[in-house]
């Protein structure tokens, strides 16, 4: 299926976001409007202060928006309540951060596991599904390992085998690659291109250009506001 065919998955129509605290006004976005397909790979980029990570929260339902809409596969995340919220979190959104969020008792494939343990699904089962989310990623000799014995790749490897666990269409990452050496950035950005040919939606937020070449489509932010939204001509996903 030709790129252009694929339906809208995320939808935001002249967003805003105001934070008061008390006589002091923010607008953390300033009417802001885009659309991403199923399948894309698209960077949000912007200097501190930007909104791109007010952004990202909104997208991953952890905020709310102050006027405009926000629909994900076509619904409008403004008229769910917080159980509906916590259901598309647990099961519709991947997430990714730099700073992996693992637990340090916790071994591998239990930190994997964790998305699952609300969805009434049986330990053995939920492990079974954490060892191979680990599998994927290239992590499947360390599944027994906790997080202070796997190095800092292989950490952000398994934080990404948890958001992977429930099968998610959408992996919101940010700054994934923010604390990892430059042989790890690589291997973690192969997984995150091999997600997308088999197309899972990703949203990433990075300050690099250089990481942000690997996306297809990078949108950049100043002030709260949209200012240049760019389609990258890779080689790569010339079949999209």
């Amino acid at each position: 299926m030709k790129y252009s065919s694929r339906k809208n998955v995320i939808e935001i129509n002249h967003l805003e976001k105001t934070y008061i605290t008390g006589d002091i006004s923010l607008k953390a976005l300033n009417d802001v409007s885009f659309t991403v397909k199923e399948g894309e790979f698209v960077a949000i980029m912007g200097p501190s202060g930007s909104g791109k990570s007010t952004m990202m929260n909104i997208l991953g339902c952890l905020d709310h928006t102050s006027v405009g809409e926000y629909k994900l596969s076509g619904v409008n995340i403004e008229d769910l309540d917080d159980d509906q919220l916590a259901e598309i979190r647990n099961k519709r959104i991947g997430f990714v951060f730099q700073s992996f969020n693992l637990l340090p008792k916790l071994k591998a494939w239990e930190n994997v596991a964790l998305p699952l343990v609300y969805s009434g699904i049986h330990l053995h089962q939920r492990k079974e599904m954490a060892v191979k989310a680990l599998e994927g990623v290239g992590l499947g000799e360390r599944i027994d390992h906790r997080p202070n014995e796997l190095s800092g790749g292989q950490r952000q490897r398994a934080a990404l085998a948890r958001a992977l666990v429930t099968s998610p269409n959408i992996i919101l990452a940010d700054e994934p690659t923010g604390n990892l050496d430059s042989k790890s950035e690589e291997e973690v950005l192969t997984i995150f291109k091999e997600l997308n040919q088999k197309g899972v939606t990703i949203v990433m937020v990075t300050h690099e250009d250089g990481i942000a070449s690997h996306c297809k489509r990078i949108i950049r932010f100043r002030d709260g506001k949209l200012i240049k939204d760019e389609v990258i001509d890779h080689e790569f996903y010339r079949d999209f």
